[in-house]
């Protein structure tokens, strides 16, 4: 490994914006995923869905509901040979995200492992779960893609986050395993389908790395997704030897891809970051933005500790269901916490909290463009 390149924040910050696609969008949705890896998808839509959020800000021209389009394509399923991307779990998480084909070969031992492990949601089918397992399958080979409600049985499921009947929950682990995967999305219902149907058997016979291949792959996927990140003893044995380590001011050490140190290089001069700072649109940021996705990071990078809320109780959050982080040039100077009055067709402000010196109104006007909202 090289030895630790010395960088001040204010260089470390603008490699980041770069790093992450925040400076200059690319021209589509793969691009996006070739980069990062994946796009994180979150249901929620307060102000427009975490995965719109995200891509909004680095595709030119994106759309809402965009990504979906460009997974399952519009009102018929896209053709398995013509998918470049699908959604699954990051392994050993209930993360759902947008991954390319490609990443499937290095899912596969995390899918099989959660069907050994105990669990409501994602861990081995139950008795029950297993009969109406193989009802299920039967009729996905014969009508195509179906929801949890195409199937005609109205029993009760255990009690588990997002199923509340066996047809449900039944699916939700069927996919888990790998079993079946989200061939289209109806209003944001998922709709499943066999495995074979939406990616190819070219994809789909890939040979399964080692343990170690595919350990190497997910810290390498966490480097692609964060480009300026913390690493664990044990993950980065498994990239050292393609890793710079980094220290910014007095803090931990932080790792980006050897790839990425020249583009790091280039804004360690700060005269030639100050140079730059007021040609930068200020950015409202989706909550679980690749930039800000790591707290202890952005404490230490930034200044600025951050915590999504929707899942705090009310009585303890500080900035708000929803609230979107402010990038304005090299810093992250507040919130706007917005919510989206469809029927009004009004994107209104909640709250804010903006460091003084800092106009956010074309940006918040921006998201309102984007949402076709006033």
């Amino acid at each position: 490994m090289p030895p630790v390149l010395n960088v001040t924040p204010l260089a470390a910050r603008r490699f980041l914006r770069r790093a992450v696609l925040l400076d200059a969008p690319v021209g589509d949705i793969n691009a996006v995923l070739a980069h990062h890896g994946y796009v994180q998808i979150d249901p929620i839509n307060v102000c427009g869905r975490m995965h719109d959020l995200i891509l909004r800000n680095r595709v030119t021209g994106y759309r809402e509901g965009g990504l979906m389009r460009h997974l399952h394509g519009e009102s018929t399923p896209l053709p398995a040979s013509q998918r470049t991307a699908f959604e699954h779990h990051l392994p050993d998480t209930h993360v759902l995200v947008a991954f390319p084909v490609s990443a499937w070969p290095y899912l596969i031992a995390a899918m099989r492992a959660r069907t050994r492990h105990a669990g409501a949601w994602s861990g081995r089918l139950t008795p029950r779960e297993k009969d109406l397992a193989a009802h299920i399958l039967g009729e996905l080979a014969s009508r195509g893609p179906l929801s949890s409600e195409h199937i005609d049985d109205d029993r009760r499921g255990r009690r588990a986050w997002g199923a509340a009947t066996l047809a449900k929950a039944t699916l939700q682990k069927l996919f888990f395993h790998g079993r079946v995967l989200i061939a289209q999305r109806d209003n944001n219902r998922r709709l499943y389908d066999l495995p074979e149907r939406v990616l190819t058997s070219k994809i789909l016979a890939s040979p399964e790395p080692t343990a170690a291949d595919t350990a190497r792959w997910s810290v390498l996927l966490k480097l692609r997704q964060r480009r300026l990140t913390l690493l664990k003893r044990a993950e980065l044995t498994f990239v050292a030897d393609t890793v710079q380590p980094v220290s910014v001011g007095h803090g931990p050490t932080l790792y980006c891809l050897s790839e990425d140190v020249p583009l790091l290089a280039s804004f360690s001069e700060e005269s030639k970051i100050e140079n730059q700072k007021s040609e930068i649109f200020p950015l409202l940021l989706a909550p679980l933005d690749p930039l800000i996705y790591d707290r202890n990071v952005s404490r230490h990078l930034w200044g600025f500790d951050y915590t999504w809320e929707v899942y705090t109780s009310p009585h303890k959050r500080t900035r708000g269901y929803y609230a979107l982080p402010i990038l304005s040039g090299h810093e992250l100077v507040g919130h706007v916490d917005p919510k989206a009055d469809r029927e009004a067709k009004k994107l209104r402000v909640i709250s804010r909290s903006v460091r003084r010196g800092h106009r956010i109104a074309p940006a918040v006007r921006e998201l309102a463009q984007f949402l076709n909202l006033r």
